[in-house]
């Protein structure tokens, strides 16, 4: 028992020790950056430490004009105004665009859904008469083949046109051109 008090003692005073001569985290820290070497002058690094504070940051990009004369800022809105009028002109002629592909798109939609319809009556009707079975079974091949060509086709039609939706939105959406996507999206994914 004896034995095992001392081991205890033992261990107790050398974690004091250990504690009392540790040093904190941010002790550590601010020794390491002052022993922190010196970067090549080929290089400018920046931190927190060596960051101006009381001098301007450098803008990329043209310089803005002084108001020395009232020309030259009457001009230079004359500028903005125009650049203005052309960004809102071509957003409406993309608009337009998108317009009329949902709309080539819709009309393709339902061309199709007609199209399917019909067959469906005319199969309905063809497996509804035993005897018109038997007697147009050669002709209802022959249209059967027909109708899968065609939907085939307008289905391709209908993803090359949805395709070149697609792109015009993301067109529009490069050129900082807000609008209902996801409305739209939403409408076109409820008709298929």
């Amino acid at each position: 028992m004896k034995r095992m008090t001392w081991i205890f003692l033992g261990t107790l005073l050398l974690l004091g020790v250990s504690a009392a001569s540790a040093q904190s985290l941010g002790d550590y820290a601010r020794t390491a950056r002052k022993n922190k070497p010196q970067a090549n002058g080929t290089s400018k690094h920046y931190d927190n430490d060596n960051l101006p504070t009381t001098e301007q940051l450098s803008v990329v990009g043209p310089a803005p004009a002084a108001g020395g004369n009232g020309q030259s800022s009457a001009t230079t809105m004359q500028i903005q105004a125009d650049a203005k009028a052309e960004h809102q002109k071509a957003n409406d002629d993309l608009q337009k665009q998108i317009d009329k592909q949902k709309e080539k798109i819709d009309a393709l939609s339902r061309e199709l859904d007609l199209e399917q319809r019909e067959y469906r009556l005319r199969a309905a009707a063809m497996y509804g008469d035993a005897g018109n079975r038997l007697r147009n079974a050669a002709q209802w091949d022959k249209d059967d083949t027909q109708y899968k060509s065609d939907t085939a086709s307008k289905q391709k039609s209908i993803e090359a046109a949805r395709q070149q939706l697609e792109d015009l939105q993301e067109q529009a959406r490069k050129a900082g051109m807000k609008q209902k996507e996801e409305d739209d999206q939403g409408k076109d994914k409820d008709k298929e």
